[in-house]
C-alpha cells in the first residue's frame, strides 16, 4: 500500500463570496486528509484560488478596483471560511504568486521549444463565466454554453494552440486505467463527447485581455486561464523551484497516491487537457480524478439569481462545525448530486447525531457513573450478544477502511452508524437497569458497560475526521489520555479497563421546527 497521500480541491475562482458549495468540496477533501493522517500516512492537502482571466478583469473594473486588490479581498474570505470549517490544508496556492507564475511561464516555454504549441487564430464561441471555448455544434442555434447555460459570444483573436492529437495515446492509456476517473459515467461522458468525435487543438493563450500570466516569448499573450490554473497542483509542491522536496515526495514518487477532487463542470479540463499537458512534460499522471456532484436545492442548482444560496457562517455559528461537516459527508453521496434542504438538515442531525450517537454516549456514561461509580469495568464477554458485537466492531472497521480508501465516504459513515444503532439496540436487549437489581448478574452488567464503552471509542475514532470536535470530546469522556487517541488503538478492548469516565454535556441537542425556519432564513435573497 502507498504510504503517501496527495489530495487537492479545485482552486476556486474568486469572482464572488465563498458559499456552502465551496465549503462542501473542501470539507470532503479535508475529511479524507484527516483519515489518512489518522492512519499515519504522510499527507499533503492543497487548495487555493484561480485568480486570472477575463471575468476577474471585468468584475474588478465594475468594482472600480485593480484586479489584484479585487481578488485579495475575496481570497481573504475564502481563507476565513476554511478556518471556520476547521480545514487542515497544508498549503493555499494563489495563481498570482511568483512561485506559480514562474512554473506556468517555464512550462509554456517548453511547450514552444518542443513544438507542442503553434501560433494561430481562434474563431469561435467563448463563455466568460466558465472561461471555456466551444464549437458551433456545442453551443447550438441559441448560442448557449453547454456547461452553465449562459449566453456565449463570438471571439476572434490570435492564440497559441496546444496539439492535443500529439498525446492522444497517453490520454487513452489514462482513460483505460481502472478508477482513473470516477464516477465512470463522467469517463464515458468525456469519451463520447470529446475523444471519440476527435479532439480539437486547445487554445492556450489569449490576447483580448491582459489580466493573466504573460508568455515570455510573446508578451502580448497571456496564458489561457485553464492552462494557468491546472499547474497549481505542481507549483504548490515547489515544482521547478530551488527546493523540489515536496514535489518529489508527493508527485514524482510512485509511493504516493495522487487524487484531484473536482466539480462536474471542470471535468474536461482535468481528465483530458491536464493529462495531455503532463504527458508533454513526461511527468507522472494523477492516480485518480474524482468528480463530486452538485449541491442542489429543491428548485435546482444553487444560484444567487434564484435566491437559494446558503451561507455556511451562520450555520456553523448556530449548530457547530461538526453538524455541517457530518451533513455533507452523510447526506450527499460523494460523486452524485445531492440536495440541501432545511428539513433534511434538521432530520439528519436529529436522527444520526442527537438520537443515535449522542444518546448512546450520554446513556452509557450515565450508567457507568450510576452502576460503577464512573469506573469502566474490565472488558469481558458475558452476555449472549457480546461475541456478535465484538465481530461487528471488527467488521465495521474493515468495511470503513475499504470504503474510505475508495472515497465512498457516505457508505463508510453508514457502517459506523449501523454499529451505533446496534449498540443502542444492545442496551434494550440486555436491560442494564434490570441486571443492576440482581447481584448474580454483575458480570453481565460489567460486560454490557465495557462493550458499550468499547464501541463508543472505536466508533468515535472512525468518526473523528468528520466530527472533529465532538468525537474527541466523547473519547476523552471515557477517561482516555490524549496520546491514546490513536487509530492504532482500534480493536483493543482492554484499553479502557478501569478508566474513570467524565459526565458529558449533550453532544448534539435535538433540532425542531424553529431550526427549519432558521435555515430557510439564510437563503440569499434575489
Amino acid at each position: 500500500m502507498k504510504k503517501r497521500f496527495y489530495i487537492t480541491t479545485p482552486i476556486y475562482y474568486p469572482s464572488g463570496n465563498a458559499h456552502i458549495g465551496h465549503a462542501y468540496c473542501t470539507t470532503m477533501c479535508d475529511i479524507f486528509a484527516r483519515y489518512k493522517r489518522d492512519r499515519h500516512f504522510e499527507v499533503f492537502f492543497s487548495t487555493g484560488t484561480d485568480e486570472h482571466g477575463m471575468k476577474i478583469e471585468k468584475n474588478a473594473k465594475l468594482a472600480n478596483k485593480d484586479p489584484k486588490t479585487y481578488v485579495d479581498e475575496i481570497v481573504a474570505k475564502f481563507k476565513h471560511l476554511w478556518e471556520v470549517m476547521e480545514i487542515t490544508n497544508d498549503d493555499f496556492i494563489r495563481t498570482t504568486e511568483d512561485r506559480h507564475i514562474n512554473v506556468v511561464q517555464s512550462v509554456f516555454s517548453d511547450f514552444i521549444k518542443n513544438d507542442d504549441v503553434y501560433l494561430g487564430k481562434y474563431e469561435g464561441w467563448y463563455c466568460t463565466p466558465c472561461e471555456s471555448f466551444w464549437t458551433d455544434t456545442q453551443v447550438g442555434e441559441n448560442h448557449i454554453c453547454p456547461d452553465c447555460g449562459r449566453e456565449v459570444f463570438k471571439e476572434t483573436e490570435e492564440s497559441y494552440f496546444f496539439k492535443t492529437h500529439k498525446y492522444l495515446p497517453e490520454l487513452k492509456e489514462f482513460f483505460d486505467k481502472d478508477k482513473s476517473i470516477y464516477p465512470i459515467s463522467r469517463k464515458h461522458e468525456m469519451e463520447n463527447n470529446f475523444i471519440k468525435p476527435g479532439l480539437e487543438d486547445l487554445c492556450v493563450s489569449r490576447t483580448s485581455f491582459s489580466w493573466g500570466i504573460p508568455i515570455l516569448e510573446n508578451k502580448k499573450h497571456v496564458a489561457y486561464v485553464w492552462l494557468d490554473a491546472l499547474f497549481n497542483y505542481l507549483s504548490v509542491l515547489g515544482y521547478r523551484s530551488k527546493d523540489e522536496t515536496l514535489y518529489k515526495k508527493f508527485w514524482e514518487s510512485e509511493d504516493c497516491e495522487t487524487i484531484h477532487v473536482i466539480g462536474a463542470d471542470i471535468t474536461r479540463f482535468h481528465t483530458i487537457y491536464w493529462p495531455e499537458f503532463l504527458s508533454a512534460l513526461h511527468l507522472r499522471l494523477p492516480d485518480r480524478v474524482f468528480v463530486h456532484g452538485l449541491l442542489m436545492m429543491k428548485d435546482g442548482k444553487m444560484s444567487k439569481s434564484k435566491g437559494n444560496v446558503v451561507s455556511p457562517f451562520p450555520l456553523v455559528e448556530r449548530y457547530g462545525v461538526d453538524a455541517i461537516r457530518y451533513y455533507f459527508a452523510r447526506e450527499i453521496i460523494f460523486g452524485q448530486d445531492g440536495q440541501f434542504t432545511p428539513e433534511q438538515f434538521v432530520d439528519r442531525i436529529n436522527m444520526d447525531l442527537a438520537n443515535n450517537y449522542g444518546n448512546l454516549v450520554s446513556r452509557t456514561i450515565s450508567m457507568i457513573i450510576k452502576y460503577f461509580d464512573g469506573i469502566i469495568p474490565e472488558f469481558i464477554d458475558a452476555t449472549t450478544f457480546d461475541k456478535e458485537l465484538d465481530d461487528l466492531v471488527s467488521e465495521t472497521i474493515c468495511n470503513y477502511e475499504n470504503k474510505m480508501d475508495d472515497l465512498h465516504i457516505t457508505e463508510a459513515i453508514m457502517d459506523v452508524m449501523n454499529l451505533l444503532n446496534r449498540a443502542n439496540k444492545y442496551i434494550e436487549e440486555t436491560a442494564p437497569w434490570t441486571l443492576a437489581k440482581d447481584e448474580s448478574k454483575i458480570n453481565e452488567l460489567k460486560a454490557v458497560m465495557s462493550h458499550l464503552a468499547y464501541i463508543i471509542y472505536n466508533a468515535s475514532i472512525l468518526l473523528k475526521p468528520v466530527l472533529v470536535n465532538k468525537a474527541k470530546e466523547s473519547i476523552l469522556a471515557l477517561g482516555v489520555k490524549e496520546n491514546e487517541i490513536d487509530y492504532d488503538n482500534l480493536k483493543k478492548p482492554h484499553l479502557l479497563d478501569n478508566n474513570k469516565v467524565t459526565k458529558i454535556n449533550q453532544l448534539f441537542p435535538r433540532l425542531n421546527a424553529d431550526d427549519v425556519e432558521f435555515v430557510k432564513s439564510l437563503m440569499v435573497q434575489k
